[in-house]
């Protein structure tokens, strides 16, 4: 990965930062194929690039594969996307002005190693990833085999853990959703362990529902989908009384004021902050402008915080809130059937 600007390829173990601690996992990062953008297109722009694939002599069935699976996924996500619009009482086609007709939507394939192979003790956690929330509309996690480590928290902020089930995905809302429902639709807060000791890897390949890159902000601070009725704002509300309330300490990605205008500006310098060698090889200046912006939200917080002169500097990462995941079942009856919450 930190041969290309565009965030995709290979990364190898240890190379992500999530909640100011490292993940240990490798991965694969692809998306729906574009070609490479010209020099007078937005910056953000490198984001959309052909794909790195492994070499079709050691896998020559891997690229075709991931390619027709991004595609069918792209698909099941904007039907699905459809679906919650109706649910919450909007036309059905209510998030389409916000998909590029050519949308990238991006996913991973992941593996964990577990605890032994990591070097930890058997009594010991490790992060596989960090507490996090997915940044735009829908995410759709495949679960491989029996290995356990998802877990979900729910909205008295307890992790609930959420073990493969063959044939499902689980599904998890992303901040997007969140900010062009006002709230109705709850982002979900997620992590993963690493594997028992002994227990061997888990691997996982969760896909990312895409936004188009050129949407403002201006439009998400307005009902740009229609006015969502009071019955189903009400129906939330009574939700967060019956637990107290939210824990609302975080950083919302997907909101005005701040560096970014526009989605695919927030998504570069989210990125950023998460591959600080992608940063630092192609986008110096960006990181460095992070930096210097997480260091004077923690002064502010903190007046006894260390500068960056005093101690290590890591990336912004967010902490997150406290929302509840589904799991999203394919049977023979139906091809979309919501089987259960948290």
């Amino acid at each position: 990965m930190v041969n290309a600007p565009s965030f995709l390829g290979y990364s190898p173990l240890s190379a992500e930062i999530t909640a100011f601690a490292i993940d240990q996992r490798e991965q694969i990062d692809l998306s729906t194929p574009h070609p490479l953008p010209s020099p007078t297109d937005p910056l953000y722009h490198n984001l959309l690039a052909p794909n790195l694939w492994p070499s079709p002599a050691h896998l020559p069935h891997f690229r075709p594969v991931f390619e027709r699976y991004i595609a069918q996924m792209g698909e099941i996500s904007l039907f699905f996307t459809s679906l919650i619009a109706e649910a919450i009482g909007l036309p059905a086609d209510a998030f389409e002005r916000f998909f590029d007709a050519d949308q990238q939507h991006k996913l991973k394939v992941v593996k964990y190693p577990d605890l032994k192979e990591l070097g930890l003790r058997p009594e010991q956690q490790g992060q596989g990833v960090g507490p996090h929330k997915d940044s735009m509309l829908t995410s759709y996690l495949l679960q491989v085999g029996d290995k356990r480590g998802l877990q979900a928290q729910n909205l008295r902020g307890e992790w609930i853990d959420c073990p493969p089930v063959a044939g499902t995905v689980v599904v998890a809302i992303g901040q997007g959703m969140e900010a062009l429902t006002k709230g109705v639709c709850m982002s979900t807060t997620h992590r993963v362990l690493s594997p028992v000791y002994g227990g061997g890897p888990r691997y996982s390949i969760p896909f990312f529902q895409g936004v188009r890159g050129s949407t403002r902000f201006e439009e998400l601070n307005e009902v740009g989908i229609g006015e969502i009725k009071e019955e189903i704002r009400e129906m939330r509300r009574k939700v967060l009384e019956s637990v107290g309330g939210r824990l609302d300490d975080v950083e919302f990605t997907f909101r005005g004021g701040g560096k970014a205008e526009t989605l695919g500006e927030a998504t570069l310098r989210n990125r950023i902050k998460s591959h600080v060698d992608v940063g630092e090889r192609w986008y110096p200046e960006i990181l460095a402008d992070i930096r210097a912006q997480q260091e004077e939200e923690r002064r502010q917080k903190n007046p006894k915080y260390l500068s960056s002169s005093q101690k290590p500097t890591l990336p912004i990462i967010e902490v997150h809130r406290r929302i509840p995941m589904v799991y999203f079942l394919k049977s023979p009856s139906s091809p979309f059937n919501i089987s259960s919450t948290f």
